[in-house]
């Protein structure tokens, strides 16, 4: 990552791509469980809330990647008021769990998200105090939040509101819907599956900018412990553009240290745990999603231009984006979509599956749980428990409108006629990536569906089923 002026940051979360074919790391925004800036919108419905230590998940991976930047560090002494002894040894335990993955490629059965993240608030309190420990990660997670870039003016805001639909033109990823959208002018175009961060190299939420794309991108491995044991990669040695060793693809686009957007993926790995904190796509997809960036951004590059610099996969080309164009990610798992309620996995492990946020959701989008029948909300709590990151053993029988007497919530569910005996729900599974449930309340509402959705197999994506219970299995 080295043509560009990028931190060593990026360098360091992209070695790990080598031995999981390849990835570097990225942010993330707007979340079921992260109150989002507010937008220009004076109507618009602030997101649920929960802790901004889950929201902004900070692993000791992520803190390698930190401690390699250098304003990082001395934000550390001048805010924490770190010694250099104490950011040697934090640099050591978080360099030691990633050699430590590196050798076991532990990235998938490391544990959970959560594990990851109090693991990492115990061995930095065990170095420098719970006080300290405190500054040191909030002072991360703004960090990351922002990647790095906490001086420059805004050129956008968070799309306020759950599910909240873009009114200009702006690039939307939500992570646990492994889906990446581009909006041009308030209108959704083109939707791409991705691949998301490993929950050691979790993608964190917040609003990043896209100001180029980067052509046969080089990369240069970091001076780590773990690259030693790499064959054929040395520290400081950059690796050329379109070599094996190289795990960015043919395109990186840069949205903020440490992250991108960038290509190099298998097919497998979309859909699922794929990089080291990036936005994953294959070569064909980010190939394609290039283009429609520069076109969106004012800058469209002609197919013959397109060709050109890859002609010679040696050389790097760095093409500047007529206007900066931002990228939203986003962590929702409950999104009303296109007439649907559609709950995701919980899949770094962020609470983000509660009663409480799924109100919220529903309240933005002019509906309530309780305007639901019986069984509609049986179906719904029972989803949302199985999607949780720590569902319950048994849910609750459906709920009613808060202080309405028996009689009264006997009077709201009992149906005129009686209904026919629904079939058996089928259940949902443990690998299950999304349940969709179609609610008539919900018709007509919510964030659009994807368009053109590109799902990296080199062919359309069927279109997803649902029934007036629960649906689709993915």
């Amino acid at each position: 990552m080295n043509s560009i002026k990028h931190t060593s940051i990026a360098f360091v979360i992209a070695i790990f791509t080598v031995a999981v074919a390849g990835c570097a790391v990225e942010p993330a925004a707007n979340s079921n469980s992260v109150t989002p800036a507010a937008s220009s919108s004076p109507a618009a419905v602030a997101s649920p809330t929960n802790k901004a230590s889950v929201a902004i998940p900070v692993t000791l991976p992520v803190l390698d990647a930190l401690l390699s930047d250098d304003a990082f560090k001395s934000n550390l002494k001048t805010k924490v008021e770190l010694t250099d002894e104490q950011i040697a040894q934090l640099r050591k335990v978080a360099a030691d769990e990633v050699a430590k993955l590196r050798e076991t490629t532990g990235e998938e059965s490391n544990g959970t998200a959560e594990q990851s993240r109090l693991r990492a608030v115990e061995s930095i309190r065990g170095i420098i105090g719970e006080q300290k420990a405190e500054a040191l990660l909030n002072l991360a997670r703004e960090y990351w939040a922002k990647g790095g870039d906490t001086n420059s003016e805004k050129v956008a805001e968070v799309t306020a509101g759950p599910n909240a639909i873009p009114k200009d033109t702006r690039v939307v990823v939500n992570i646990p819907a492994y889906r990446m959208d581009v909006f041009q002018n308030g209108s959704i175009v083109k939707s791409y599956k991705i691949g998301i961060g490993y929950p050691d190299f979790p993608l964190p939420t917040g609003l990043r900018k896209a100001e180029s794309i980067i052509f046969n991108p080089t990369w240069t491995p970091p001076d780590e412990p773990w690259v030693a044991k790499m064959k054929n990669v040395s520290a400081g040695e950059k690796v050329a553009a379109g070599s094996k060793l190289n795990p960015l693809g043919p395109i990186k686009i840069p949205i903020g240290s440490p992250s991108l957007i960038h290509g190099g993926k298998s097919p497998a790995k979309l859909g699922t745990f794929a990089s080291h904190g990036c936005v994953g796509l294959t070569s064909p997809q980010v190939l394609d999603f290039s283009k429609l960036l520069a076109q969106v951004a004012g800058s469209e590059i002609s197919d013959s231009a397109f060709k050109s610099y890859f002609v010679d996969k040696t050389k790097t080309k760095v093409v500047k984006l007529g206007q900066t164009i931002p990228v939203e990610l986003r962590y929702e798992t409950i999104v009303v979509e296109d007439g649907k309620l559609h709950i995701y996995r919980d899949v770094y492990d962020q609470d983000s599956n509660t009663e409480e946020n799924l109100r919220a959701v529903l309240e933005a989008h002019g509906t309530s749980l309780d305007d639901f029948s019986e069984d509609e909300r049986t179906d719904v709590l029972d989803s949302l428990n199985a999607m949780s990151s720590k569902p319950k053993a048994k849910v609750a029988a459906a709920r009613t409108t808060p202080g309405a007497s028996p009689s009264t919530a006997d009077k709201l569910d009992k149906p005129a006629v009686a209904e026919k005996k629904k079939p058996a729900r089928k259940p949902i599974g443990k690998n299950q990536k999304a349940v969709v449930i179609e609610l008539a309340a919900l018709q007509g509402k919510g964030y659009p569906s994807a368009v053109n959705l590109d799902t990296g197999a080199g062919k359309a994506a069927p279109k997803p089923k649902s029934t007036p219970a629960v649906a689709s299995n993915r």
